[in-house]
């Protein structure tokens, strides 16, 4: 599966040693996201009222909590983030032998977090 942000409709959110996030700029009321976590790093976590999100795995795995529930996640997977449920995620891998995890996250609305 090939998701591309490139230079041209998208920004730079947030970029430091744990991710790299890259939203697009073309859409008016759907916010799609690249995030970029690096090896042994973990998102800070969050939950946000009146959004719901999708993310999609397309490299790595690691895992998600979602509310209370815990996820294994790798290319491939999809998981739903009801409106509310704090999330949050976790490169499980090493720097040598397994790389980014990387995900889209698509959300309508505005970036709130």
């Amino acid at each position: 599966m090939k998701i591309r942000l490139d230079k041209t409709d998208s920004t730079i959110v947030k970029s430091n040693e744990t991710y790299d996030v890259i939203d697009n700029t073309s859409l008016n009321k759907l916010i799609v996201s690249k995030t970029v976590l690096h090896p042994g790093k973990e998102t800070g976590g969050h939950n946000h009222s009146g959004q719901e999100e999708v993310y999609v795995f397309t490299k790595g795995y690691g895992k998600m909590i979602v509310g209370v529930e815990t996820y294994i996640v790798k290319q491939g997977s999809i998981i739903l983030i009801p409106d509310g449920d704090f999330h949050k995620v976790w490169n499980t891998g090493d720097e040598t032998y397994d790389g980014d995890l990387e995900f889209i996250c698509v959300f309508d609305g505005g970036r709130n977090h």
